[in-house]
C-alpha cells in the first residue's frame, strides 16, 4: 500500500497542473478546479488501490474531474450554460483515443494557468504560494514549512487568493501584445522568488533549500517549452541552471556557507552547467531574432553567473 501511494503522490505530482489547467479552461475559476481535481484524485485512490493504476491515468482523472464538474453544475441548474461544452465532453469520451483529445489544447490550458496564479491583482506573496499549489503540486503543509509559517496562515493566503482572482474576474486566459510583456514579468519574478529562498533562504536554520530551487526550475523548463520564442524566460531558465549547479560546493559537512571563490568547482554539477550554457545561447539566438532585441535583466545575470 505504501508503494501505491508513493506511486500515486508522483504521478500527482505530474498531472496535477495539466489538470487544474484543462479544469480552469472547462469552468472558468482556478479554485473550482482546484477542488474537482483534488475530489478525482480521492476517487483514484479509492479506485485504483483495488483495480490497479490505468493505462492513462491522466485522462482517467480529467474525465472523471469533468463528469463531477457536470454533476455540480446540474445541481446548481447551471446547466444550460455549459451544455455546448458537455458536447465537446461527449465528443471526447466516445473519442478511441481520449488522452490525444485532451492533449490538443492542455499547452494553452497550462500557460494560461500560469499567468492566472501570477496575475498583478495578487500580492507577490499570494502569487507565489499559490503558484507552488496550484502548478507545484506541493500540499498547503509542504509550502507552509518552506516558508517557516503555520499551516493555517498559509491556507488562508490560497484562499484569499482564490477569492480575488474570483473577485475581480480574472479571465482564464494568455495575455497578448503588451499585456502579455507586463505580465510575464510577474510571472518570471514568481519563479525567480521561489528559486532564491530555496537559494539563500530567509528563515530558518538551513541556509538552503534544494527543494524549492528544484520547484522553481521545474516551472521554468515548463514555461520555456511553452513561451520558446521569449528570450527572457530563456534567460532566468539559463541563470537557475547555473546558480543550481554551484549547490554540491556551496557548504561544508557541517552545512556552513562556501564563498563562491574559495568553492571546490570539481563538485559542481556539470549537467546543470551545460543545460544553463544551452539555455543561454537560446536567449541569445531569440534576442537577436526578435528585431536585434537586446538582452533583459535575467539574461545579463546569467551571462555574469
Amino acid at each position: 500500500m505504501a508503494d501505491f501511494q508513493r506511486t500515486l503522490a508522483a504521478l500527482w505530482r505530474i498531472e496535477s497542473p495539466r489538470l487544474i489547467a484543462s479544469l480552469a479552461r472547462f469552468v472558468g475559476e482556478v479554485g473550482w478546479a482546484e477542488d474537482l481535481a483534488q475530489e478525482a484524485l480521492v476517487a483514484a485512490l479509492e479506485t485504483w488501490s483495488q483495480s490497479g493504476i490505468p493505462e492513462k491515468p491522466g485522462a482517467w482523472l480529467m474525465l472523471t474531474a469533468k463528469r463531477r464538474a457536470i454533476d455540480q453544475l446540474r445541481r446548481h441548474q447551471r446547466f444550460d450554460e455549459k451544455l455546448q461544452e458537455y458536447g465537446v465532453l461527449q465528443a471526447m469520451q466516445e473519442s478511441p483515443d481520449v488522452s490525444a483529445a485532451l492533449d490538443r489544447s492542455i499547452d494553452d490550458d497550462l500557460l494560461s494557468l500560469i499567468f492566472t496564479a501570477c496575475h498583478p491583482v495578487l500580492s507577490p506573496e499570494a502569487r507565489v504560494c499559490l503558484t507552488l499549489k496550484v502548478l507545484g503540486g506541493l500540499s498547503t503543509a509542504e509550502i507552509a514549512r518552506a516558508y517557516l509559517v503555520p499551516e493555517s496562515t498559509l491556507a488562508q493566503r490560497i484562499v484569499r487568493a482564490k477569492r480575488t482572482l474570483k473577485a475581480a474576474k480574472v479571465p482564464f486566459e494568455t495575455p497578448a501584445g503588451q499585456e502579455l510583456n507586463t505580465r510575464l514579468e510577474a510571472v518570471l519574478e514568481v519563479i525567480y522568488l521561489i528559486f532564491n529562498e530555496g537559494y539563500a533562504a530567509t528563515g530558518g536554520d538551513d541556509w538552503m533549500r534544494p527543494a524549492l530551487c528544484e520547484e522553481a526550475l521545474r516551472l521554468g523548463r515548463i514555461l520555456a517549452s511553452l513561451m520558446p520564442q521569449q528570450s527572457e524566460v530563456h534567460g532566468l531558465v539559463a541563470l537557475m541552471e547555473i546558480q543550481a549547479s554551484r549547490f554540491p560546493a556551496r557548504t561544508d559537512a557541517h552545512g556552513k556557507p562556501i564563498l563562491l571563490l574559495e568553492q571546490n568547482r570539481g563538485r559542481w554539477d556539470q549537467l546543470l552547467i551545460r543545460r544553463g550554457l544551452a539555455a543561454l545561447e537560446r536567449a541569445e539566438h531569440t534576442a537577436m531574432t526578435a528585431a536585434g532585441l537586446l538582452l533583459g535583466p535575467y539574461a545579463l545575470q546569467a551571462e555574469i553567473a
